[in-house]
């Protein structure tokens, strides 16, 4: 072969396109665009096509209500304290869980996934007699003039009972494969404790971590059945957005129900987006 054909062969390869490694990539892509326009886009199209329906302004001033604003800081801000609440007890729940050995662990580790399998209207009214003014804790509470059913703490305490899963079972598995050889080197070291945590296994765990603060953020935002028994559900306090747009439809507001919906999806998907990107930057910078 002569230095021309060879160069020429060369382009060629280049130039060629490579082969995947597993076949069917366009039927198996084609198949997951249509499913997931199926699924999510067409009905989130539809959904921001009725709440636009009014024109731009109309959506800012539905969405901008004092009562719309009040319902969706309770929605945000109560998932929000909820998840960081069960990032601190989650990993300690992972934490005793993957470590230790115990008599009854497996009971535990199986009651840490009852809020999967319970149905929501079932928490609610559990959550609301035990926190009640004559509940076991609600009325312990209530002698130190704390009260927390039918107050946003309530709310609180409902998106806690529900988001606690995400977080253990998504930290827990990261936990058993950590190599302990890392901690038993730290405290060769010299490294206390408190060190050994900070340095060692924080930081491999902080990614998973904020995965299971995402995913209890999103179902907290959206939880409706274990809060609403506990909430107490008044307006421009104890009103969550997911109700908001239930009493909406109720009225026959189909339009005003969007806008709050519309106005909720762009929210979470902007914390969301927030969560990941700092996941991302904690990667590219623990690498």
């Amino acid at each position: 072969m002569t230095d021309t054909t060879f160069e020429a062969a060369q382009k060629r390869g280049r130039h060629r396109r490579p082969r995947n490694v597993l076949p069917g990539f366009g039927p198996a892509l084609g198949f997951t665009t249509a499913y997931l326009s199926l699924i999510v886009l067409i009905p989130l199209a539809v959904l921001f096509g009725w709440s636009l329906s009014g024109g731009v302004a109309a959506f800012i001033e539905l969405a901008t209500r004092e009562r719309t604003l009040a319902a969706l800081r309770l929605s945000f801000g109560g998932a929000a304290i909820a998840a960081g609440i069960n990032m601190v007890f989650g990993l300690l729940v992972a934490w005793v869980l993957s470590r230790y050995s115990f008599p009854g662990r497996k009971l535990i580790d199986a009651m840490v996934d009852l809020p999967f399998a319970l149905p929501t209207a079932v928490a609610g009214i559990s959550l609301a007699t035990l926190y009640g003014p004559k509940g076991w804790i609600g009325g312990f509470l209530a002698d130190y003039g704390i009260k927390v059913a039918f107050t946003p703490l309530g709310v609180i305490v409902a998106l806690t009972f529900v988001g606690l899963p995400f977080v253990v079972r998504t930290v827990q598995p990261v936990l058993e494969d950590l190599d302990r050889q890392y901690e038993e080197a730290a405290a060769t070291l010299g490294a206390g404790r408190l060190q050994t945590v900070r340095h060692v296994l924080l930081p491999a765990l902080f990614p998973s971590l904020l995965t299971g603060f995402a995913m209890a953020l999103a179902r907290g935002i959206g939880e409706y059945g274990s809060v609403i028994f506990i909430a107490g559900n008044l307006p421009m306090r104890s009103e969550i957005a997911p109700l908001l747009i239930v009493i909406k439809l109720e009225e026959f507001d189909y339009r005003g129900a969007t806008v709050v919906a519309a106005t909720m999806l762009i929210l979470s998907f902007l914390m969301l987006l927030a969560v990941n990107l700092l996941q991302a930057w904690t990667r590219r910078h623990s690498a």
